[in-house]
């Protein structure tokens, strides 16, 4: 992690990291104004609150209550030499707890973070650099000795030269990446998750049998999602990249929409037009750009080839970014290797749809052919020792597809993770399913997993694989679990073979998909020096209903962008249309504001925590509608889960309403008690939101220029960095 400090007056420091900022200072013994701990005192709580973590993560999935534990730590400094200190952390815990219980938590104490790194001794590497964001792949430190190459199946180059490349491609965009985490909880699976150190809303999460495996599977998702625009997709631009000469990449083109808002021709093809607009129902109004808003530009599509012969045809950006989500993307050493896992990827995903929905018991894999693999089943049988029953399954539906499956079974919680992998190789397709299984995962994390249904709608529901395709924590049916298989087991193997074995298995796969009667489209991104690329298959790799375009858009946005930046600059008369806007338009009230409009505030504000029903609340407060307020605040007060703070103001807000729209009370009679309930500070907000004399509480006011979004901010210079990059390149062309 990344973290910024600034000189502020005095010996009082700022660190900023994330969404937060901590202040230090120092006692006033030592010079300073005691207005703040020291950051030697923040390393003491540090490890203090890390024990108690875990406590508390210990107890949570045991449903132990913590209300009657307790927690100190001492350290304990050596006289001669105040540097050898003892931390004494101590827990005193209600008789009532069992054990082994007892013994768990002790235990638990024991996995701390901060402990392991002091006690592993931290190294400090101090030194001068000219710019500190320059120093873009610091972090990036898996070195191998030069002797030593690792080839791994499906990569065109070794390990070692294919993290060389990609670091190297984001420090020429002037992206700094940073390792957050690993994670190696059973054999020969590791995790690690990625980020922009200075837009962390942008990360990746990587998998593989080995360390180095892993984070060139993290950086190549990282050069995938840029190159494709993912990390960025929903987001607001803002009106400069609006009106640039592009917005998406320099070869997009716009068209206007016909009359009565027609789908203008250019766009798309006979094949997709029966695909995407079956009922006649899609207009251009439809496809407008989400990330630039710029409506009257027209509709911004993207070129994709057509495999079946060659000729291009234009997508929407907004139907791409609406339908497909990040399914059918990817990066590779070379362009049939990207499409290689592009293709691996959307067959893993809709055989894994088709098993699913159709509830399809799959065929056990034999131990002989479980035992060609070693290193796989070596984390198999970790998560076996820790209590996790494990089946591993063909999901290659008779020899069709390739495509594998691991499935874990909680039996603490009763809870179930089907994952799934494909690729040409059984052996990677299989070792997939397991990193997949595991990404990022702790134990603990395993003990959320849901739980099996014989209910058939629950499976078939379309948001279903909306959660498998995120982070596969859908629902599985208990059929599924039938020792009776739908299909026979089949060793199969689609795998190429020498140095082409890539392009002739992209071949196959390509193949697959024609045989089935599917057209694929595709566009490569290779301007930036990377061998990216992104392949549709309309009708059989979208992840979102096809129906969204029409009644769940994303650019829905556009509604509501402008007036909610301009929130406070609005009079009565614009402020009572956004109103209706928001009542009439079938939202969700407990909504993110954040997600509607496509900007990134920051999560620990009132702005980040704003829901529809929120918002409508405040403004029939500023248009003193107390009845229409107060209704929405005993719905907020019911259900919504803000801060402590923000409910005590609706609290208050609530008994004030509540004397204001009875005749038989008046405010003065109660207002000194409200005040010693509430506090002078929450109570003088409350009564002039009810005056007008504060107008929407906590909301800073912004604009379309979106000042004062630090987290915003962050995000769009990193679509800038890459923005600068793509104009470059096509000025060189």
């Amino acid at each position: 992690m990344e973290i910024k400090v600034n000189f502020l007056d005095k010996l009082r420091l700022e660190a900023k990291f994330d969404d937060f900022t901590v202040i230090a200072d120092q006692p006033i013994r030592y010079k300073g104004d005691g207005s703040a701990p020291g950051p030697f005192d923040y390393f003491l709580a540090s490890s203090a609150l890390c024990a108690a973590y875990f406590v508390k993560l210990y107890c949570n999935t045991r449903d132990i209550p913590t209300e009657n534990i307790r927690l100190s730590q001492n350290n304990i400094v050596d006289p001669d030499n105040r540097y050898q200190q003892i931390f004494k952390i101590q827990v005193e815990l209600p008789p009532d707890i069992s054990e082994k219980d007892r013994l768990g938590i002790l235990r638990s104490i024991e996995r701390c973070t901060v402990k392991k790194v002091v006690q592993a001794g931290p190294e400090f590497v101090i030194e001068e650099v000219a710019n500190l964001d320059a120093d873009a792949q610091a972090l990036l430190t898996l070195q191998p000795g030069s002797d030593s190459l690792t080839y791994i199946v499906g990569k065109d180059l070794p390990l070692e030269h294919t993290i060389a490349n990609m670091s190297g491609m984001l420090a020429s965009w002037g992206i700094k990446i940073e390792i957050a985490s690993w994670r190696n909880i059973v054999p020969n699976v590791w995790s690690l998750h990625i980020r922009d150190a200075h837009s962390p809303m942008c990360f990746t999460n990587g998998k593989g049998a080995t360390k180095e495996s892993a984070l060139a599977s993290a950086l190549g998702e990282y050069i995938e999602r840029l190159n494709n625009n993912h990390f960025y997709a929903g987001a607001f631009w803002g009106e400069d990249i609006a009106n640039a000469p592009f917005v998406h990449y320099p070869n997009e083109r716009w068209f206007k929409p016909g009359r009565k808002d027609a789908l203008p021709p250019g766009i798309l093809d006979d094949y997709c037009l029966e695909i995407y607009d079956p009922d006649g129902e899609l207009r251009g109004s439809h496809l407008v750009d989400t990330n630039s808003g710029n409506a009257e530009r027209g509709i911004c599509s993207l070129p994709f080839v057509r495999q079946s012969d060659g000729e291009v045809v234009y997508f929407p950006s907004n139907l791409v970014e609406n339908l497909y989500a990040s399914n059918g993307m990817s990066a590779g050493n070379t362009l049939v290797e990207a499409q290689v896992q592009c293709l691996s990827e959307i067959f893993e995903r809709a055989v894994k749809r088709e098993i699913l929905e159709g509830e399809i018991a799959l065929p056990d894999v034999p131990q002989e052919v479980l035992a060609k693999y070693p290193a796989i089943l070596a984390g198999i049988q970790g998560l076996e020792e820790q209590g996790f029953p494990v089946l591993v399954k063909d999901a290659s539906l008779g020899g069709v597809y390739p495509v594998m499956c691991v499935t874990l079974m909680n039996p603490k919680t009763g809870g179930v993770f089907a994952s799934f992998g494909a690729h040409p190789s059984l052996e990677v397709a299989l070792e997939r399913s397991l990193t997949e299984l595991l990404q990022g995962r702790s134990f603990e994390g395993l003990n959320d997993l849901p739980k099996p249904t014989f209910v058939s709608n629950a499976v078939t529901e379309p948001y279903n694989f909306v959660e498998h395709f995120i982070d596969s924590s859908g629902v599985v049916s208990w059929r599924f679990f039938s020792s009776k298989a739908d299909h026979a087991f089949v060793e199969w193997d689609f795998s190429g073979q020498g140095e082409n074995s890539n392009a002739e298995e992209a071949a196959t796969l390509f193949g697959i998909l024609k045989e089935m009667g599917k057209e694929a489209y595709v566009a490569v991104y290779d301007d930036l020096g990377a061998n990216a690329c992104r392949i549709l298959v309309p009708g059989y790799s979208e992840i979102y209903p096809v129906e969204d375009l029409v009644w769940d858009n994303t650019n829905k946005s556009l509604l509501f962008r402008e007036d909610v930046l301009n929130l406070h600059r609005l009079d009565d008369d614009a402020l009572g249309e956004l109103l209706d806007r928001l009542e009439n338009s079938e939202l969700d009230d407990y909504g993110d504001i954040a997600t509607l409009i496509g900007v990134e505030f920051d999560e620990n504000t009132p702005w980040g925590q704003l829901t529809v029903l929120e918002l409508k609340l405040l403004i029939k407060l500023a248009l003193k509608d107390f009845d229409g307020a107060h209704e929405l605040v005993g719905a907020f007060l019911q259900y919504n889960d803000n801060t402590l703070e923000r409910g005590l103001f609706y609290q208050a807000l609530n008994v004030v309403l509540e004397v204001v729209l009875d005749d038989e009370m008046e405010l003065d009679d109660y207002v000194v008690n409200f005040r010693r309930m509430f506090g002078n500070e929450r109570m003088d907000a409350v009564l002039g939101s009810v005056e007008g004399s504060v107008r929407f509480y906590g909301l800073t006011p912004t604009s379309m220029k979106l000042e004062g979004l630090d987290r915003h901010a962050r995000l769009i210079d990193s679509y800038k960095k890459l923005h600068a990059a793509r104009a470059k390149a096509a000025d060189r062309a």
